[in-house]
């Protein structure tokens, strides 16, 4: 293992390509998780149904980012990484700025217009985690790479922390939107200077080479479990945002609690995940293992769960903490992301580290259905366990059993 001194290091994890990575992250989390943060206050002064509507465009949302996710993530590989950079947070800038202008639209289609917007939002917003990921993957050294993800990921998930903050200090969820919109505008001028993976500029003239085929997951069947895998390992991240986090108002009734504002609970599992995504890199590191850094954390995150619901949680600020501790156990979405990333091939690993984070958010609806689905015989505790022991029961399986990537070189192309 090549050995550097801390000025390299230094060089290495504040560059370029790391700056603007994880910038960029920052205004997309700030996006994608704005709805969530002025779900209640922006449905309410539209004058619709605050759970109905706001399900329903979350959904939405959800299943534009997975369509997005598939389309970046192709157009990563065969365009190129900076490209999806630059025209993904153009899309999601653009749709936020217009969300800010919803008051104005005709109120009759105000929930369908929402819908619109926030799937517009979704497909833009896919694109920036897989490529950022990707190309500072294959920028840094082998063993600076679990670090230098982490990075981007711990700092940009304080996006969810400033968001939640805009909205309190602005008073008007409309100036939120315009404020997300308008960081994405100032991003794209940071984005001049940043070049392009030398890894992916030696096969990007090589034209014998399938370059973003999203068919190659599915014509090996070592392959597409591999791929099955990776988007499995990442479904506690989402359970836990998804559902107890993003729905915590919900719960407040279950647990004896007057009131859970289902913004700061987004805000305090944000800052778990931030100060874990900062961590978990470095436990990688440390324990010299993607797959045992992840399992420790959904470890972790298990026993949070159990505590938060079955441990006779009975106030406001108690909630949030869980909120914080179920954050900082499944802050290894960056760790998961990279992991996809060094799974497959230079031809199609923009593709992988694009969909895979995106199919677990598609997964989302699916578990809020399933949520749904169970909340009126079980109540809204028991229909969260009965999701939650699935999702981590194929998450823990799929994190033992995937390849160890840890220290891999990425230099290697599929057939």
């Amino acid at each position: 293992m090549k050995t550097f001194t801390t000025q390299e290091k230094f060089k290495h994890l504040l560059s370029l390509p790391v700056i603007v990575a994880a910038l960029g992250y920052f205004v997309d989390i700030y996006d994608l998780i704005l709805f969530g943060i002025v779900r209640v206050p922006s449905l309410q002064s539209l004058g619709v149904d605050i759970d109905v509507a706001g399900s329903t465009i979350l959904n939405i949302q959800m299943f534009g980012l997975l369509l997005g996710g598939i389309l970046w993530g192709i157009f990563g590989d065969k365009k190129g990484r900076l490209s999806v950079l630059f025209g993904s947070i153009l899309v999601y800038s653009l749709a936020n700025i217009a969300c800010g202008f919803l008051p104005h639209f005709p109120q009759e289609n105000i929930v369908a217009i929402y819908a619109l917007l926030r799937f517009i939002a979704g497909i833009g917003l896919a694109g920036e985690l897989g490529a950022g990921i990707t190309l500072v993957s294959e920028s840094l050294p082998k063993e600076l790479r679990a670090i230098g993800t982490s990075i981007v990921a711990g700092f940009g998930l304080l996006g969810a922390v400033v968001a939640n903050l805009t909205v309190e200090l602005a008073g008007d969820w409309t100036i939120a939107y315009f404020v997300g919109g308008g960081l994405g505008l100032v991003l794209l001028l940071l984005r001049v200077g940043v070049v392009e993976s030398g890894i992916y500029k030696d096969v990007e003239a090589n034209t014998e080479i399938q370059k973003g085929n999203f068919l190659l997951f599915f014509n090996n069947f070592e392959r597409f479990v591999k791929y099955l895998k990776c988007i499995a390992v990442g479904l506690p991240i989402w359970f836990s945002i998804g559902i107890l986090a993003f729905m915590a108002n919900q719960f407040a009734p279950a647990l004896g609690i007057t009131k859970i504002d289902p913004g700061k609970a987004i805000m305090w599992a944000y800052i778990g995940i931030s100060i874990g995504d900062f961590s978990s890199g470095f436990l990688s590191h440390w324990l010299h293992s993607r797959k045992k850094a992840m399992l420790y954390m959904m470890y972790f995150t298990i026993i949070g769960i159990i505590l938060m619901l079955y441990s006779g949680t009975s106030t406001e600020n108690m909630y949030y903490f869980y909120c914080a501790w179920l954050g900082l156990g499944t802050g290894y979405w960056a760790m998961f992301v990279t992991v996809g990333a060094e799974q497959f091939g230079t031809n199609i690993r923009s593709t992988a580290a694009t969909t895979i984070p995106n199919m677990v958010r598609g997964m989302l609806p699916i578990m809020l259905i399933s949520f749904d689905f169970l909340k009126p015989s079980l109540g809204v505790i028991y229909a969260a366990t009965i999701v939650g022991i699935l999702v981590f029961a194929i998450a823990i399986y799929s994190a033992i059993t995937i390849p160890e990537t840890h220290n891999t070189d990425l230099d290697f192309v599929e057939e």
